[in-house]
């Protein structure tokens, strides 16, 4: 299950759209997820400290700390974090050192950069990806003994 980022300028806050990605790479007119952002911060805002939330929260500013979460984390095209991230599903446009350990899934647009690990069962990148770091997939679930 794949999530887009929505542009700040197209969808205010707090009620967000977050459209199912179709192929071509255009968003699909089903939303996924509509009204569940939960936090919102914007660009040219800095924080520093630890963000624990529920549901989804899109940064387009500047991150220091750690970020907790079982839902999506949106990173902007203009976003810098320096994080410890733990997320169910991270879609990023923007920068991001630190690590990274996902649940179900992450996806790099064609204007992110990562340096760091990796932790996920589902990566997609699009052309144009800046990724420096360790890449670690396993598949989710239980297996069956034999």
């Amino acid at each position: 299950m794949a999530v887009e980022l929505v542009e700040p300028e197209k969808t205010p806050h707090p009620s967000a759209d977050i459209s199912t990605p179709i192929p071509n790479g255009t968003a699909s007119s089903k939303p996924m997820v509509k009204g569940d952002i939960s936090a919102f911060i914007g660009p040219g805002v800095e924080f520093k400290g630890v963000i624990s939330y529920k549901g989804s929260v899109q940064i387009d500013g500047n991150l220091e700390g750690e970020i907790h979460t079982d839902g999506t984390l949106l990173v902007g095209e203009q976003a810098i974090i320096t994080a410890k991230i733990s997320a169910g599903s991270v879609v990023s446009k923007g920068q991001i050192s630190g690590d990274i350990v996902a649940k179900e899934q992450v996806q790099f647009l064609k204007s992110a950069k990562m340096d760091g690990s990796l932790n996920t069962p589902q990566l997609s990148m699009e052309e144009g990806v800046q990724l420096n770091g360790t890449v670690e997939m396993k598949p989710t679930g239980k297996r069956n003994a034999p």
